[in-house]
Parts: C-alpha cells; structure tokens; sequence
C-alpha cells in the first residue's frame, strides 16, 4: 500500500545549514513553548537560521538562540523571543546525541521547524559536521551543475 504524503506546514527553515554542515541522522523533537510562542508561530514568523542544540544540565536538549517574536495580540505575560526552549525526545535518544557531542565533537542543529498533521509544533534536529571551505566549494559546484544539466534538458527536450 502506498504511503500518505505528510503534509505538514514549514514555519522556518535553516537552509544555510545544509551548506554549512555535513548533516546526519535527522530526528524530530518537541519543543517545550508558552501559548503566545504558538500564536506567534501559527501567524508564520520564526527564526532558526541561528539557533543550535545544547546540553543543560547534564541530561537535557535545550534550543538557544531560536527567535519566536512576540505575539502582537499579547498582554503583559508575552513570551520573552530569544529564550532557552527544552527539548522532548526520548532518553535513549537524547544519550545518543550526547555521546556524539561528547566523542565525536559534533553539534547539534536546528534544520526546520514545522506543525505535524495533528498540529502541535515540531523541530527537526540533526547531527552536524562542519565543513572546510573546500567542501563548501565542492558544494556549490555541483549544484551549479545540476541546474546547467537541467538547463540544457530543458532546452533540448
């Protein structure tokens, strides 16, 4: 039988890591938010691109650096926009991404940040390498050529 597409909506995208880092090992994570961040993240805005993962107090993810503005119909008990956000993922999962940090010396990085089918917010995290200006290099040349080799189907067809 034929999967279901999964039609989830994207709030923010940290497409700059995908160019930045050798990615690994996608996992999805709830994410720990106030009912103003979820206002705010339904009207669409949200920023990743400068976020990572870290390690607090010893036995949690949290996300750092991630900006969910404030939500204009907010009182006095808004949210504060850059603030620590924990991250819900299983234990073994989350000593798996520990060991990484720890021993291989990866980082962990927020790549998007979306609402699954049933609604509730969702962050896409990944173990991430980084790369040399080489591999950047590298990178960029081969997607310069598969836009010109599509180009030339694309003409010729």
């Amino acid at each position: 039988m034929a999967e279901q597409p999964s039609n989830f909506k994207v709030i923010a995208d940290n497409r700059r890591a995908r160019f930045d880092y050798f990615l690994e090992n996608p996992i999805e994570a709830g994410i720990m938010l106030t009912g103003t961040e979820v206002k705010s993240l339904r009207a669409g805005r949200a920023n990743i691109a400068e976020s990572y993962v870290s390690i607090e107090n010893g036995d949690e993810l949290a996300l750092v650096n991630a900006d969910i503005p404030i939500y204009g119909q907010g009182n006095r008990f808004n949210h504060e926009p850059r603030r620590v956000r924990k991250l819900l993922l299983h234990r073994r999962e989350i000593d798996r991404m520990m060991v990484s940090v720890q021993r291989e010396g990866l980082t962990i990085i927020a790549t998007k940040m979306y609402f699954n089918d049933k609604g509730t917010v969702k962050l896409e995290i990944a173990l991430a390498k980084g790369k040399k200006i080489h591999d950047k290099r590298e990178t960029e040349a081969k997607r310069d050529w598969q836009r010109d080799k599509a180009r030339l189907l694309r003409d010729r067809g």
